[in-house]
């Protein structure tokens, strides 16, 4: 029985680091989202003008 809630907790533990890296994700790209966009437009600019 000990074994099973160790693998529950582990399951647990998991699901927690994967929310708090969703979440890291959201967080930067709201806050670099249009600077990102942008860079990544210019970018598609120059290699289209190639």
């Amino acid at each position: 029985m000990l074994a099973q809630d160790e693998k529950a907790q582990g399951l647990v533990e998991y699901a927690l680091i994967l929310v708090l890296l969703v979440l890291v994700v959201i967080v930067v790209l709201k806050l670099f989202g249009v600077a990102l966009n942008d860079y990544y437009q210019g970018a598609v600019s120059t290699i289209e003008g190639l």
